[in-house]
């Protein structure tokens, strides 16, 4: 598999967790949260789709790419990373990298543009500290940040 780019070699058991794996792999923004795929800590895009981490076996990822978040940076932060640092959509921090590859996906599968009530939608992880206010307002800002005309570089 390869993980941000770095090609990486599965040796272990069939039954290890891919969210154990990465975290093995000094993947450390990859959280382990519920177990049971509800929370969204643990989220990691597989093949540009976001996925719950603990609730894949780390051989079913072999011959995929997965990106973290710190593999969706480029040259600095990602415009979604960027808008959760900018809206203050964060307290304790532990579960912002799962939300912002829910975000990502999200943003990458719809119209940016979409209205307030669909943003809204993509908030499917869960927070213990905040009241998920900012949060909407990181999703919204990170659609107008993706939809913006890129300036040439």
């Amino acid at each position: 598999m390869v993980v941000n780019g770095r090609s990486l070699q599965l040796e272990g058991e069939p039954r290890l967790l891919l969210v154990d794996f990465l975290r093995r792999q000094g993947y450390t923004e990859v959280k382990r949260g519920c177990d049971e795929g509800r929370c969204g800590a643990c989220t990691v895009l597989l093949d540009g789709k976001a996925v719950k981490s603990c609730t894949v076996f780390a051989p079913q990822a072999a011959g995929h790419e997965i990106r973290t978040a710190k593999g969706i940076m480029g040259a600095g932060l990602h415009p979604v990373q960027r808008a959760f640092l900018e809206e203050y959509a964060l307290q304790c921090g532990f579960c912002t990298h799962g939300f912002v590859m829910t975000v990502t996906d999200y943003l990458n599968s719809v119209d940016p543009s979409a209205n307030d009530e669909t943003l809204k939608l993509s908030v499917k992880n869960l927070c213990r500290c905040t009241g998920y206010v900012n949060i909407i307002k990181a999703v919204k800002k990170a659609a107008k940040l993706l939809s913006a005309p890129q300036q040439p570089s």
